[in-house]
């Protein structure tokens, strides 16, 4: 069974940095894809960033470029995201999503077939 457990988030200031991890258990093949997607309140959820395990490929969303940046630890099973220069409309909560293959997206959710709980990034003015 895959689980998809996210860490890192937490409350800061406008200007500051997080980052968040996306810890993976369970895939039956090296080759998988993990994208953040996040969720205000009212809002439709959005794709952030995405990466490809098997060729390290990455992708980002428009708020995402430019400011985050998507890494995974293949080793650790752990996609990261880091999260500079934030903005008090950066606050969410942020989703990781996981399938298997060889692409992902940061325009649909619905390619994926797994998700994380999520964890709430609060970004104060």
């Amino acid at each position: 069974e895959v689980q998809l457990v996210e860490f890192g988030g937490g409350l800061v200031q406008a200007g500051g940095s997080l980052r968040l991890s996306c810890a993976a258990s369970g895939f039956t093949s090296d080759a998988y894809a993990i994208g953040w997607f996040r969720q205000a309140p009212g809002k439709e959820r959005e794709g952030v960033s995405c990466i490809v395990s098997s060729d390290g490929s990455t992708y980002y969303g428009d708020s995402a470029r430019g400011r985050f940046t998507i890494s995974s630890d293949n080793a650790k099973n752990t996609v990261y995201l880091q999260m500079n220069s934030l903005k008090p409309e950066d606050t969410a909560v942020y989703y990781c999503a996981g399938v298997l293959g060889y692409g992902c997206s940061v325009v649909t959710t619905e390619v994926y077939n797994y998700w994380g709980r999520g964890t709430q990034v609060t970004v104060s003015s």
